[in-house]
Formats: structure tokens, C-alpha cells, sequence
């Protein structure tokens, strides 16, 4: 990351604080706590979504809109085989497995077909996609209230006399290592150089060489594992609601786009700091209306913030 990259994340961590200090001011401390950790757990769910698209566009083009769907369709397997009794552990390894299929599924017979269309076409067509499985969802499972648990909700640690699930811990935790390793993998080793070249120039890429179909299997892999993750994680942490897991997919774009679809670390940022603002919003009699837009409001600012004095565009070589 250049000297200036590290300079608009410094800046950007600022301004996210002074946003979040505007909206404690005058609130009980415990009250604010409360609510700045269950944002925390929700916006690292929305920094997953994003990197795994962030990961799929650097290396395919795609930017990929049936991420929450593919998670929804995870967690609804796993509630299924806990409800006909077996083990946990089996339950959620069957989560990732299904959203790895269903990505894998995509990336492999469906996304070929579009390589050559334009940007907005594979993205609508990864929208239509998300359309499928939620009917696919819909029809299988009718819609009614069900309750999806970790063992993980039962243990508790106190953190400034704070009780916070280990969950919430565990998601904050793994979100962060992801962030890190997926970013040291795509700068150091050869995969991750052979993604960046097929996003610059898929036919280059073609004629010197690389294995684009192998490298773009690694991207749409990754991409399902983490759908399958954040699923599991927003089925506990929020509701196992699979309409509502899907739309997750909404502030993950939004958290992308903090990023510039380039640079996780602002992604994982961006992420963080939305689930905080809109859980902080939730205090505020006068703001707390505008909390289901704030994702993209915080997006836009960070955009107009990070491209002040360029033209804006996407392009860039952030890398990390």
C-alpha cells in the first residue's frame, strides 16, 4: 500500500470516529457500549460480503449481487440437518460446502457464457441468479419464524463490564485474519498475481499464459466459502430470515465501495463502520429514519472524500 493509501485509511478511521462520537454525545456509556458492539459484529458481517465480492471483481470482473443468496441457501441447509438431529459441526461444514457449489456452480457453467458482455450485463445476471435460489429457497422451506444457535451464544466474556457473546468475538476476530491473509495471498503469491492480471486484460492474460479457468475456480471458491460464513454468522447474530440474508448483499456493496472495489483494508473499515453508525442511529429520534440508507450515504462520502481533486472512477491500483 503507497504512503498515500495509508494516509486516506488514517483519514478515513478519523472521520468514521468523529461520526460515531457525534452520534454517542450526551448517551449513557453502557448503553452506547451495547449498541457500538452489536454494530461491530453486524459490520464485520458486511466487511465479509464486500471482501468476498472485492476478491471475485479483482479477479473475474464480476461483481457478484447472489453473495447473500448463496449464504441464505448455506444456512437454511445447515438449519435443516440440525433440525433432523445431526451433529453441529457436520451442519455447519454442510453450509459452506452448499454455498461453495452454488458459486463454484456459477463461476464454472454459467459466468463463461458472459465473460465477453459487459460489466453491468454479469452483474445483473449474478442478480438474477440470487432471484433463483431465494425461489428455490421459497419453495422449499415455507416462511416461518425459525431460530438458528451457536454453542458459541452461551459463553459470554466482560470487556469493560461489558458481556459480549463469543460469537460477536469470533466474527470480529476471523473477519480481521481474513482480511490479512486474503490480502498477503493475493500480493504474494502467484495466484493472486494471475487475478490481478485477468481483471486488467482477460485476452493478455490469455495469451501469455495463465490459467484463467483455474484462477477464476479460486475466485468464485473463495467467494462461496465466505458467503457460507457470513450466512451462518447472520443467521445467528441477526435472524435466519433468508430474504433478509439475501439483501444482506446490499450494504456489502456498500462496504466494496468504500473500498473502490480494490482495497480490502478500507472495505473491512468501511464495513465496521457502518454496522456502528447504524446501530448508533437507532438512538437517535431524529436520524434513526435514514438508518437503512446510511451504508450508502457513508459510501458516498468516503468516495467523494477519497477521489477529492480526481476524476471519479473505480480504477486504480490500491492494492491492499
Amino acid at each position: 500500500m503507497r504512503v498515500s493509501n495509508y494516509l486516506n485509511l488514517c483519514l478515513y478511521i478519523f472521520l468514521m470516529i468523529t461520526i460515531i462520537g457525534l452520534l454517542s454525545w450526551g448517551k449513557p456509556s453502557k448503553i452506547i457500549g451495547l449498541f457500538f458492539v452489536s454494530g461491530l459484529a453486524v459490520g464485520s458481517l458486511y466487511a465479509l460480503g464486500g471482501i468476498g465480492m472485492v476478491v471475485l471483481y479483482r479477479a473475474t470482473g464480476v461483481l457478484n449481487f447472489s453473495n447473500g443468496a448463496i449464504g441464505a441457501a448455506g444456512v437454511m441447509t445447515a438449519w435443516q440437518l440440525g433440525q433432523w438431529g445431526l451433529w453441529q459441526p457436520f451442519t455447519w461444514f454442510s453450509a459452506l460446502l452448499v454455498s461453495l457449489m452454488l458459486s463454484l456452480g456459477y463461476g464454472r457453467y454459467i459466468a463463461p457464457s458472459l465473460s465477453w458482455r459487459e460489466p453491468v450485463v454479469k452483474a445483473v445476471a449474478t442478480l438474477g441468479f440470487a432471484l433463483i435460489i431465494l425461489g428455490a429457497i421459497s419453495y422449499i422451506w415455507i416462511d416461518d419464524p425459525r431460530n438458528f444457535s451457536l454453542p458459541s451464544d452461551k459463553v459470554g466474556i466482560y470487556i469493560l463490564g461489558l458481556r459480549v457473546t463469543l460469537t460477536r468475538i469470533i466474527v470480529f476476530i476471523v473477519t480481521i485474519l481474513i482480511v490479512v491473509f486474503i490480502n498477503i495471498y493475493l500480493m504474494k503469491t502467484n495466484v493472486g498475481l494471475h487475478m490481478r492480471a485477468l481483471a486488467n486484460n482477460r485476452d493478455i492474460s490469455a495469451l501469455i499464459g495463465i490459467p484463467i479457468i483455474k484462477t477464476e475456480t479460486i475466485a468464485w471458491g473463495i467467494s462461496g466459502v465466505l458467503a457460507g460464513f457470513t450466512g451462518l454468522m447472520f443467521g445467528d447474530l441477526i435472524r435466519l430470515e433468508p430474504n433478509v440474508i439475501t439483501f444482506m448483499v446490499i450494504p456489502s456493496v456498500a462496504a466494496a465501495i468504500c473500498g473502490r472495489l480494490e482495497n480490502l483494508y478500507l472495505v473491512l473499515v468501511g464495513g465496521l463502520s457502518m454496522g456502528v453508525i447504524e446501530s448508533l442511529l437507532t438512538l437517535s429520534p431524529i436520524l434513526k429514519s435514514v438508518r437503512p440508507i446510511a451504508p450508502f450515504v457513508i459510501a458516498a462520502i468516503v468516495l467523494l472524500f477519497y477521489q477529492r481533486g480526481k476524476l471519479l472512477s473505480f480504477a486504480g491500483s490500491d492494492n491492499g
